[in-house]
């Protein structure tokens, strides 16, 4: 006769009591968001993007930011004319295994275009342009700080609250070194084609009117 064999006593996990629980966080990469897409779970009118593996809703455009957007696109036709460069507007560039986020604007080389299977990437991209109103802080540091780390060699900000351009340059890891800001009057070339100057008045929205002095407003006043 056998003795059955006894399974260990399973004892219950413990829990320190006070002590703080937090979930895990899902990371998503690219392959995967990809085909989210293919099968419907994110819609092709969802405005979402891939940042660092978390899928990030976009904010809604208002009209300037929409103005500003076809403002540059038109800005940089000769460009295209002339095969210097290809436009890409709002649409997803892929920036490592985990990151596809949708800039405002992206100046991409001509050779960009050899694969028609495959996302720009860091290689492609000559300039990236963010329109910035209600996400000026979200664009200058995780936006700015992931451009920076994929290598993307320039970052325009279009300022639209203090009314500048700001320009990021020499990328590395911890973000780009080198921050500059553009008001009416100068004059901006980017790194990657510095032989191409733009008025910094003619990228931005037109100048609000000054209101009318005190004094002047009293002179056209009629006499009592």
């Amino acid at each position: 006769m056998t003795t059955p064999i006894k399974a260990p006593a399973q004892t219950a996990p413990t829990e320190t009591p006070g002590a703080a629980t937090s979930p895990m966080r899902r990371k998503f990469t690219a392959d995967e968001y990809y085909r989210m897409a293919q099968v419907g779970i994110l819609h092709p009118d969802e405005r979402v993007e891939l940042i660092d593996g978390e899928i990030l809703a976009m904010v809604p455009v208002g009209p300037l930011h929409v103005w500003t957007v076809n403002l540059w696109n038109r800005t940089f036709a000769q460009l295209v004319i002339e095969g210097r460069v290809i436009v890409q507007i709002q649409s997803p560039i892929l920036l490592g295994d985990n990151s596809q986020p949708e800039p405002d604007i992206v100046l991409l080389t001509p050779q960009s275009q050899s694969n028609p299977g495959a996302l720009p990437g860091p290689a492609d991209i000559l300039l990236i342009i963010e329109v910035s109103d209600t996400t000026l802080s979200y664009d200058r540091g995780i936006k700015g700080n992931m451009y920076a780390g994929a290598n993307v060699p320039e970052t325009w900000i279009m300022n639209l609250p203090e009314d500048c351009i700001e320009s990021f340059t020499q990328p590395g890891p911890n973000g780009y070194a080198q921050h500059a800001t553009y008001r009416r009057g100068a004059t901006i070339s980017p790194s990657t084609l510095p032989d191409v100057q733009f008025a910094v008045d003619d990228l931005l929205p037109p100048a609000p009117a000054e209101p009318e002095s005190q004094e002047a407003q009293s002179e056209g006043e009629p006499q009592t």
